[in-house]
């Protein structure tokens, strides 16, 4: 069956079929082209930063981890610029410069005018200072309490650290931080918080918080450092478990009894295999036990053996050894 015009035996005959295909393909054109106007950037209500595939690959990019120790061409860096320089040690005398002084006097200036200042008026010279400091703290005496060099602290973080494969996100408790010869370094390489210790000495602690922080920029890390020797932890809180516990020369000069009764109460805190105590020096708080009493004696609280270790020192002659243990139980 065919439609033809009447009016003019000229007319187009357009079969039934063409015309239905014809408006159907008109219909679905309409369609879409009002599909894409609706969605026109103009009106689109998605989240206005889109996900590209190159932000993909930026966001699961991880960082690579912080070095931690100086590597052989970092040595031999720093080596090449002594020699680039010219440069060769001189004597350890004052220098000429703006006022020259030795430890000794400057603790005598910040004694006798109350601090060293270019105030001329009294009362104007007590009013710019947000947290006075004590002037044998300035002078740095307390970094001779060691009997070696201050800078040998680096050399013990880094051997803990890589030792013990930590993270920043990991979690250290020190037995015994002093003035923070170690913990500074462990301080400003985890998250704020995550840095603990118990300090008897009091000296040492206000080294600690108004020298040693302060100075070195790490008050906003916040770590949490208590006042105590009784080998008591709960007051660090609960919820979590250390990558790392150490005690470095400490057990040395605490009775074999109290050192038993702190791995005691610390065993249930530390990170189960992973975890890592180690102490330093020797341990004959376990040694002196005799025999196999000692490695029984480990093995009731839960702890075992590892293993002995020794690390050099970066910038002088010295190495400190180590004892391994960890956690061998939930």
């Amino acid at each position: 069956m065919a439609l033809s015009s009447s009016s003019s035996p000229k007319g187009i005959v357009i079969p039934v079929p063409v015309l239905v295909l014809s408006a159907a393909g008109a219909a679905i054109f309409l369609f879409f082209l009002l599909s894409s106007l609706s969605s026109s950037p103009t009106s689109c209500s998605c989240p206005t930063t889109a996900i590209t595939p190159t932000a993909v690959v930026q966001t699961s990019r991880q960082q690579p981890p912080e070095r931690i120790s100086a590597t052989e061409d970092d040595i031999q860096w720093v080596k090449t610029q002594i020699q680039v320089n010219g440069l060769h040690m001189q004597d350890n005398v004052l220098r000429k410069g703006i006022n020259p002084r030795t430890r000794a006097q400057q603790l005598q200036d910040l004694i006798q005018y109350k601090g060293i200042s270019h105030y001329e008026q009294e009362e104007e010279s007590n009013n710019h200072t947000a947290f006075p400091c004590p002037g044998e703290l300035l002078v740095e005496q307390h970094h001779s309490n060691y009997g070696e060099p201050w800078a040998g602290g680096r050399d013990v973080f880094e051997f803990l650290a890589e030792s013990s494969h930590l993270l920043p996100e990991s979690r250290v408790l020190e037995i015994g931080c002093g003035t923070l010869r170690v913990g500074l370094h462990f301080i400003r390489y985890l998250q704020p918080e995550h840095f603990h210790c118990l300090e008897r000495d009091e000296l040492s602690l206000m080294a600690a918080f108004r020298y040693e922080l302060p100075a070195q920029g790490l008050l906003y890390k916040r770590p949490l450092i208590l006042k105590g020797e009784d080998m008591e932890f709960v007051r660090f809180g609960s919820g979590f478990k250390y990558d790392l516990v150490y005690a470095s020369a400490v057990f040395l000069h605490m009775p074999d009894k109290l050192v038993w009764i702190g791995l005691e109460r610390l065993v249930g805190r530390l990170k189960p295999l992973d975890g890592r105590l180690f102490v330093s020096h020797n341990v004959k708080f376990c040694s002196r036990l005799g025999g196999d009493e000692c490695s029984k004696r480990l093995k009731s609280l839960g702890l075992e053996y590892v293993g002995k270790h020794t690390h050099d020192s970066l910038l002088f002659n010295h190495y400190e050894i180590w004892f391994e243990f960890r956690r061998f139980t939930e």
